[in-house]
């Protein structure tokens, strides 16, 4: 049987005549609590699973159930016979409105192999019925393609993925017919590594070697004191980002370095321009600005710094995305920007490229595409193919205004993405390293979990998208070896 390709986050329509053979498919591809099955819902409002005087009531149970589960975003079969087109069309309007994405499953099991299923069934479905059924089902069959299912399909073993990754496989082909450039960098989010702080310095050096050695063009730190909520409690290793860089830059030659991203609220901005032109002189000309509007409130409490409303971090922004290139720039020239004032922009030594790249974190449509179109060299998005070229054609429009080639921008792109060699290794990995409160399609769907070819599909149709620099975080970093599978990836872009 082919492998069915399945988003985590869908509703799953079975559609078959009695002794097709739906039941028995879905308990072996779905665990229990993904299936709604009409059978046992009968027996949980009426006298038992045959009861079909309870029908009514078990479709308006269905109906709830499956309401509350799509809210969650919760991946649920529809085990019934499916051969009502009004239902199936409600199902499908249903998951389409929550944004997720429906498929139907048809078992087109001989109208010879129903009959005998039934026979053996210790209450048959009268003959008369079943043979209702396989009329209908052969009408469903053939209009099941005009209904506007996302994806029709016999049964066969299901693969479950991220919504990302489903058309991973035909993009992955055409990456191998017909290559495209793509560039990729590293992103080191947490130290919560074994062995502790004595083994942070000799794990990360070798990550970084290990980095450079897959073909990563680039390694960024997190720019901040405490963890953040979103990958671990704020008592977790955090080192600060500057100091890791400088590390970095010794125990590397090659590979840029940057900040993803250096939060304007923590620095004089002056002071930054500082650090980063000596990170640069240290390297060799390898470090990149990234530059953001900073968010983390709780972080500027616990260290003392203030935190200005949102509107008054942009106006730091945006005098800093000014006064740096200045300060890298010939000259002692003055400053006065909204927020900063500085008496002479004066770095020596000093930077040695010609002008340090700088970032713009953030796709903010409103301020921060227009910040990146006035003043930065690249750009970080986030999110699936649609995504980025939404925001591109936000971009190219403040580019236009002001009269800037938007192909003078180079994009990036942040995601996460857990890579295993073949689907086994995959699965083993989302076991072991999924928290013990999540999903393991909730973690998957996170960790972007795939085979190496997949990611390759899936950075592919990035790319198509507009994506020149794709920079991920690895979530099993911990040794170097997460990273030299990943050079799988990057090797179907060189």
């Amino acid at each position: 049987m082919r492998a069915i390709r399945l988003p985590t986050a869908c509703v799953v329509v079975l559609v078959g005549p009695s002794g097709s053979g739906k039941s028995t498919w879905a308990a072996a591809q779905f665990r229990p609590s993904q299936l709604v099955s009409t059978d046992a819902l009968r027996a949980l409002v009426g006298e038992g699973e045959h009861d079909q005087r309870a029908g009514t009531d078990a479709f308006a149970v269905l109906d709830d159930v499956l309401e509350r589960r799509l809210k969650r975003g919760l991946l649920t079969v529809i085990d019934s016979l499916g051969l009502e087109e009004r239902r199936r069309r409600d199902w499908l309007a249903r998951a389409h409105r929550h944004g997720m994405a429906c498929h139907a499953v048809i078992f087109p099991t001989t109208a010879e192999e129903c009959r005998r299923r039934n026979r053996e069934r210790d209450r048959p479905v009268p003959a008369k019925v079943l043979s209702a059924q396989l009329r209908a089902f052969e009408a469903a069959r053939a209009g099941l393609a005009d209904e506007g299912f996302d994806g029709v399909h016999e049964p066969g073993t299901v693969v479950l993925t991220s919504p990302e990754l489903v058309g991973a496989p035909d993009a992955a082909a055409r990456q191998r017919e017909d290559p495209m450039p793509l560039s990729f960098g590293l992103q080191i989010p947490s130290y919560t590594w074994s062995g502790g702080a004595a083994e942070l310095a000799p794990r990360l050096g070798a990550i970084a070697g290990a980095a450079e050695d897959a073909g990563f063009q680039s390694l960024w730190v997190m720019d901040h004191m405490l963890q953040i909520p979103f990958i671990g409690r704020e008592w977790l290793e955090m080192m600060e980002s500057y100091t890791t860089l400088g590390f970095l830059a010794a125990r590397t030659s090659r590979i840029r370095l940057g900040t993803m991203v250096t939060g304007i609220t923590y620095r004089n901005p002056a002071h930054l321009g500082k650090i980063v032109a000596t990170l640069d002189v240290l390297s060799g000309g390898r470090a990149t600005c990234g530059l953001g509007a900073a968010w983390f409130e709780r972080e500027h409490r616990a260290y003392g710094w203030s935190f200005p409303p949102l509107k008054d971090r942009y106006a730091m922004l945006e005098d800093a995305l000014q006064l740096l290139p200045l300060l890298w720039g010939p000259g002692a020239p003055a400053f006065e920007g909204r927020t900063i004032r500085v008496a002479e922009a004066i770095c020596y030594p000093r930077p040695l490229q010609e002008r340090i790249p700088i970032l713009v974190g953030g796709q903010g449509e409103r301020r921060t595409l227009r910040l990146v179109a006035r003043y930065a060299d690249a750009c970080n998005l986030r999110g699936d193919p649609a995504t980025v070229r939404r925001k591109l054609a936000v971009l190219a429009r403040h580019c236009a205004d002001v009269d800037r080639d938007p192909a003078t921008v180079q994009v990036t792109h942040l995601s996460t993405a857990l890579v295993g060699r073949d689907q086994e290794e995959v699965e083993q990995l989302v076991a072991s390293l999924r928290p013990s409160g999540s999903s393991p399609e909730a973690y998957r769907t996170w960790a972007n979990a795939a085979t190496v070819d997949d990611h390759v599909g899936r950075f592919r149709e990035l790319a198509e998208a507009g994506v020149e620099h794709a920079i991920v975080s690895l979530p099993d970093l911990d040794t170097p070896e997460p990273v030299e599978r990943f050079g799988a990836v990057i090797a179907a872009f060189r």
